[in-house]
């Protein structure tokens, strides 16, 4: 059987590794530690204090706040 093509933000997510040298469980928890802020608040964060790119920090917060509303 073929190995399924992830889809969605997590499909950012080698990317992310290998580009910021973290695993995405290291930048769920710099998300979490910001609070209870909106969507692009989160995402102006990760660009502005840790140099990440817009698609990546979008992918990032869309798919923690998508696993944090299901909770």
């Amino acid at each position: 059987m073929a190995e399924e093509k992830v889809k969605g933000p997590a499909s950012y997510f080698p990317s992310i590794e290998k580009n910021y040298g973290h695993p995405v469980e290291h930048w769920f928890k710099v998300i979490a530690a910001q609070g209870d802020k909106k969507h692009m608040e989160l995402v102006n964060h990760l660009k502005s204090a840790h140099q990440i790119g817009h698609g990546h920090a979008n992918a990032l917060v869309a798919y923690h706040l998508a696993k944090t509303k299901k909770a």
